[in-house]
């Protein structure tokens, strides 16, 4: 879709056109299901994400400014919707204590592959400095890394969304990947 069909489309569907929000969502479904699985690894969370994602493009689309691509715009509610789902979810492991046999059903002791504390903890500190480092981005460097490093995107697709040359993908990525290489030594 390009951008001026894009604009037209949002424009429409901030007025109240239906049939227009359909259209977006019909040339954005596979995108922002893909961002949310690749980032929540799970379908079920993947299709919950993306559900939330399109209802708060909806709810916001007057507020829309069209300083980017739709499609990136929504890429970033996505994203956002998506860490939000991972913190819902994320400390609380479960592990199945029942082995069922053909005879009964017994409680078995099974080992929790789970990390433990202290491994956790620094897990949670590696992350934290890497967020910190990469809040320090400039935005447009940021992006792209998110979408391809967090979202697993293709330059192609990086592109589209953001409505810039693969080229230019390709060099801001590897200014992101120097200047955050360079932050966290």
């Amino acid at each position: 879709m390009t951008a001026e069909v894009e604009r037209r489309l949002v424009e429409s569907a901030a007025k109240g056109n239906e049939m227009s929000f359909e259209e977006l969502v019909r040339a954005n479904q596979g995108l922002v299901y893909n961002v949310a699985l690749k980032l929540t690894g799970n379908r079920e969370d993947a299709l919950d994400v993306s559900q939330e994602a399109f209802i708060k493009a909806y709810k916001n689309l007057s507020s829309f400014r069209f300083e980017s691509r739709f499609s990136a715009w929504l890429y970033r509610l996505t994203y956002n919707a998506a860490m939000d789902q991972m913190r819902k979810t994320r400390d609380v492991p479960t592990v199945s204590l029942t082995e069922e046999d053909e005879d009964d059903e017994s409680q078995r002791d099974i080992p929790d592959p789970s990390p433990g504390p202290e491994e956790r903890a620094q897990r949670r500190e590696l992350q934290e400095e890497v967020r910190r480092a990469v809040l320090q981005l400039d935005e447009d460097k940021r992006e792209v890394l998110a979408m391809r490093e967090f979202s697993g995107m293709s330059y192609g697709a990086i592109a589209q969304a953001l409505g810039i040359e693969e080229g230019t993908v390709k060099s801001r990525l590897s200014r992101a990947r120097a200047q955050l290489a360079e932050i966290l030594t």
